[in-house]
């Protein structure tokens, strides 16, 4: 692994724990954490974009090639829906074989700063996703890649990918949609295509949960009612 991509690791871990070091040292309030962790996702954004820009154009990985744009605009559309099926089958496993509730308490977290800081949306469907696919596919996937089978190489980095999130009762729904990333990319080799993927499944999870929550609790509330309206009609 090249000392750029070492650096790309480096600013990703520092962004992940300075909002945790600075308020833990106390330089920070709480009510100043989330503008904080905004301002490190987007200076850690720019450095790496900084970081990758001298390999644009250029098939830096040796057993990767890009495909044409057609074709890979194909893969970045089919990608969406591979990457929601990957997640939906996984949640199937983890409900019905190991009788996991399917809520994440990370998620919610993450959608809860989002209720109260509507901007930090920015962050959770665009910026994140975009450092997520350039650190753990670009960068770890890539390096496992050279040494390893793409199914070790894609297990491991997503594996890695699920850890990070803290998550672990849903461990097995990260990894799935983490091969699922690492897939798309091998198959066009362009990093763009998994994260036109993640992008849309976290956008998709804040127009859903946020944006759209209200209205659709009262449509629940309303087919409630409906419901207990109809079977009083027919007692």
């Amino acid at each position: 692994m090249n000392i750029r991509y070492w650096w790309i690791l480096i600013v990703y871990i520092l962004m992940q724990l300075s909002g945790p070091i600075v308020y833990g040292m106390g330089l920070i309030q709480q009510d100043s954490l989330t503008p904080w962790m905004m301002g490190s996702f987007i200076v850690a954004l720019i450095l790496i974009l900084l970081l990758v820009h001298p390999e644009r154009g250029k098939a830096r990985h040796p057993y990767l090639s890009k495909t044409s744009v057609g074709h890979s605009t194909k893969w970045a559309i089919f990608g969406v829906f591979m990457a929601f099926i990957a997640q939906y089958i996984a949640i199937l496993i983890e409900t019905y074989a190991f009788g996991i509730d399917p809520g994440s308490q990370n998620t919610e977290d993450i959608l809860d700063i989002v209720k109260s800081v509507p901007i930090f949306a920015v962050i959770v469907a665009v910026i994140g996703p975009i450092l997520e696919e350039i650190v753990f596919r670009k960068v770890i996937f890539g390096a496992f890649y050279k040494r390893f089978n793409f199914v070790i190489s894609a297990l491991l980095s997503a594996l890695i990918f699920s850890v990070v999130h803290f998550d672990f009762t849903h461990v097995l729904i990260y990894t799935a949609v983490g091969f699922t990333f690492s897939f798309l990319y091998v198959k066009t080799g362009r990093i763009i295509v998994p994260i036109v993927a993640h992008v849309a499944m976290n956008s998709y999870a804040v127009i859903i949960q946020v944006l759209l929550g209200d209205q659709l609790q009262d449509l629940q509330e309303d087919l409630e009612q409906l419901n207990f309206i109809l079977g009083g009609i027919f007692l």
